[in-house]
């Protein structure tokens, strides 16, 4: 008789996760990919709440957030009304401009794909800078519904004018490259005769920063990614088909115009509300999605929610390197992505050369 032990199967790569009325499959490696990556962001949000002028100990942030005593009764106020609102705002921004990028390279089966590429956030600056140059003397509060009105606006045309007798890819992407070239140059025009001290706040404006937001832009904000993200969530396995190519998404019985447009218009809102919140912080759409692959493969189900946690965790610790690189003088947080983003996008550019 042999005395070798029954060898056992191979454990399958996907977890199936089972709900009332409906199941769906994710890699085993997502849970624990987005624990860690959650906590990372966490730890980073404690970190930069406590850096200031006005430093504050991890753990007294913690407690503080939390409710509990500290000890000290100015903590209260500088976390919860100044510090706090910042965080939340910075997380949101990353999360929703990591999930609009990692839907828009889907659907266009363009790695290269991010907010940005479609002319959405030009739009939004157009506006942006329209108000603060031209018009001037604007009341705060309107310039971000404004730059969201644009950046709606310009993804409408987009999808118009790339429409014949059904919405394709590359006309898509094309389309949205001559808008945003289009925005771009007027933004450009009105700065370069914009009286200087107006050119400055927009300029200041159009590279993206969390710095001073309140509970004021949190709010807004708060909605859009409340139902976006969800939805999105919903639509990943019509995403998965539409990234295989539209012959193949006919045949699994997906609706490729339907779905394609509802997707487009749910990373149009998650993008448009980011830079209602913040301005345009350039770059987290392209960079989560792709490091999001590395870490759980390219299966939406799992990818959308890494990719947003990983957006948060990019625009928290850009928002931390910009605070204290050089301090007391602040960067903002598009700076810093940009500074990384754009060497990112260049090996990345090398590689579809090379592939």
């Amino acid at each position: 008789m042999s005395s070798e032990a029954p060898t056992r199967p191979p454990r399958a790569p996907w977890l199936t996760v089972r709900t009332r009325g409906c199941s769906f499959r994710i890699d085993r490696r997502v849970p624990p990919v987005l624990a860690l990556v959650l906590l990372a962001m966490l730890t980073a949000m404690v970190v930069n709440i406590g850096v200031g002028e006005y430093p504050i100990p991890p753990l007294d942030v913690v407690r503080t957030v939390l409710g509990l005593p500290t000890g000290n009764e100015d903590y209260a106020f500088i976390v919860n009304t100044l510090r706090l609102p910042r965080m939340l705002v910075a997380a949101l921004v990353g999360m929703a401009l990591g999930i609009s990028g990692a839907i828009m390279q889907g659907i266009t089966r363009n790695p290269l794909a991010d907010p940005g590429i479609l002319g959405i956030s030009a739009g939004a600056g157009l506006v942006a800078v329209t108000l603060i140059v031209v018009v001037r003397d604007v009341p705060a509060g309107i310039i971000p519904l404004a730059a969201f009105g644009g950046a709606v606006t310009v993804a409408s045309l987009i999808y118009l004018l790339a429409w014949r007798g059904g919405d394709s890819p590359i006309r898509l992407i094309l389309v949205g490259i001559g808008l945003g070239a289009i925005c771009g140059a007027a933004t450009t025009l009105m700065i370069t005769f914009g009286d200087i001290y107006d050119v400055q706040r927009a300029l200041i404006w159009l590279t993206g920063s969390v710095y001073v937001r309140s509970w004021e832009e949190f709010w807004p904000l708060l909605p859009w990614v409340a139902l976006c993200v969800p939805l999105a969530l919903l639509l990943a396995r019509d995403l998965n088909a539409l990234n295989l190519g539209e012959d193949v998404a006919r045949g699994l019985g997906s609706p490729v115009a339907w779905r394609r447009g509802l997707l487009l218009l749910t990373a149009v809102a998650l993008a448009a509300a980011t830079v209602a919140a913040a301005g345009t912080i350039g770059f987290v759409g392209l960079m989560a999605p792709h490091i999001g692959r590395r870490l759980v493969g390219p299966d939406h189900s799992g990818l959308l929610p890494t990719a947003g946690v990983l957006g948060a965790l990019i625009v928290v610790a850009a928002d931390l390197v910009g605070r204290t690189l050089f301090a007391p003088i602040e960067l903002p947080a598009g700076l810093v992505t940009a500074a990384v983003g754009a060497p990112f996008f260049i090996g990345l550019l090398w590689q579809q050369r090379k592939g």
